[in-house]
């Protein structure tokens, strides 16, 4: 196999933390050993959720990295920010649903027509240069782009007219213009709408091949682009990481107490808001809320969803960020885990976690969205619609029922589970990247069918 040379563009990199940090990290990981010499061009000073040096201790010494400075503000002072320029406020003894924004005001008028498509396009400036001088230094033969944030892809056009044979891949961790414009960035006005539509479509016309994480992603981005031919959209879904977790077996004891405790992992955010969640919890029958203790690990995005979570009182514990390794371990004090998601189009990272780890999931998701659809093929839990109160009611009525009886009624499929090892996927993200590379005739049907294996 001949060495590929790509380089790798990610905002986030290990030190950094959080969950936008592992399909970049898992790739550095893994792609050496795979016929890829590995360049990784980040941000030094990346505004992320938090830290995890374990992360880098597992990047390969052959990995060069290089860390360059942003403009970009401190994730704190950026969220303080985006609450000051929206209006938002705590909202103490309310509900998410009665918090509105406010109006906009001159900051955010200012901000609205220079951080567009998002505030990390600071960055962008001197990542151009970065790149441009690694891809003639290190004899670059594809670039791969990791978003959000999305501003990165702005890179695509200004390389693809200086290179003009460089095989260019954009990798969409989240589908952007359905779904994640309305969770990132200061603005969310028409005019940065019209921003970044008109930002995607030069970078699908400039690339070499757009790759989503789910297949419902890749439909939706696919279907905005007609003319592109299909085989330019392909599918490699995010995973999990079986060197960080230890499988959980159910065990046919009974907790002490009768207790049933339910942990979440992860960013609590728009997608994830608990509104409804909180709304069904406190509508229990009594026996069946006395016995549930929920456990909140991750950054919550805004003070609103604070306070709903708090008004479930002495239910709910919120443990704030931890880095991954300590937040999968604690996966293993619980009875379930649980998964909160209103979208339609992305199936959230802890998901991954959650099947890889084999805790038993119950999950609130969109009920024609991909989460049901990995939770069902995988056998990895139980599930109901993210805005039905009464479901979610009845969903832990039934845990509580089952909870000693696990062991039995908790079989998920390990083979289906194993195809989303990251190991596994970045060897078959690597196959694709050699074959866009190095074309052979057959490569357009053979590749997208084999990048769209592993998901129903």
């Amino acid at each position: 196999m001949k060495t590929l040379n790509v380089l790798l563009v990610t905002y986030v990199f290990p030190p950094g933390g959080g969950v936008g940090v592992l399909r970049a990290a898992s790739l550095a990981r893994y792609f050496p050993a795979q016929g890829i010499q590995l360049d990784v061009i980040t941000a030094r000073n990346a505004s992320a959720v938090g830290a995890d040096p374990s992360l880098l201790n597992e990047i390969p010494a052959e990995v060069r990295v290089h860390r360059t400075i942003t403009l970009d503000l401190p994730f704190g002072i950026k969220k303080r920010i985006k609450r000051l320029i929206t209006g938002a406020k705590p909202s103490a003894g309310k509900s998410v649903s009665s918090s509105a924004p406010g109006k906009p005001n001159f900051l955010k008028r200012v901000l609205d027509n220079i951080l567009l498509p998002d505030p990390q396009v600071t960055w962008y400036p001197v990542l151009l240069r970065a790149a441009r001088r690694i891809i003639k230094e290190r004899n670059i033969d594809l670039v791969l782009i990791t978003v959000p944030p999305f501003s990165s892809v702005l890179l695509v056009e200004k390389l693809r007219k200086e290179f003009p044979h460089l095989a260019i891949v954009v990798d969409f961790r989240d589908e952007w213009l359905s779904t994640a414009i309305d969770l990132v960035g200061f603005s969310r006005g028409e005019r940065a709408r019209a921003v970044a539509r008109n930002v995607e479509a030069s970078a699908v016309a400039n690339s070499t091949a757009i790759v989503a994480v789910t297949e419902a992603a890749r439909r939706e981005i696919r279907d905005r682009y007609p003319l592109e031919p299909d085989s330019k959209f392909l599918l490699i879904p995010n995973g999990f990481d079986s060197t960080r977790l230890r499988r959980y077996a159910p065990s046919s004891e009974p907790r002490p107490g009768g207790t049933i405790v339910v942990t979440h992992i992860g960013t609590v955010y728009a997608s994830t808001e608990p509104s409804t969640l909180v709304e069904a919890v406190q509508s229990l029958p009594p026996e069946v809320k006395s016995r549930l203790r929920f456990r909140f690990i991750g950054h919550i995005e805004e003070p609103r969803f604070r306070d709903a979570l708090l008004q479930l009182g002495d239910l709910v514990e919120l443990r704030g960020f931890l880095p991954q390794r300590e937040a999968l371990a604690a996966m293993n004090e619980t009875d379930y885990v649980l998964l909160v998601q209103h979208g339609r189009l992305n199936i959230a990272a802890k998901l991954y976690d959650y099947i890889g780890g084999g805790k038993p999931v119950l999950a609130t998701v969109h009920p024609q969205g991909p989460e049901r659809l990995l939770l069902e093929e995988v056998q990895a839990g139980w599930w109901t619609g993210s805005r039905d109160v009464a479901g979610i009611r009845q969903l832990f009525i039934d845990a509580a029922e089952r909870v000693n009886s696990l062991h039995n009624d908790f079989r998920p499929n390990v083979e289906k589970v194993a195809q989303y090892e990251r190991k596994v996927l970045a060897g078959r993200y690597a196959a694709l990247l050699h074959s866009i590379a190095h074309p052979q005739p057959e490569y357009g049907p053979q590749a997208s069918t084999a990048a769209s294996a592993g998901e129903r």
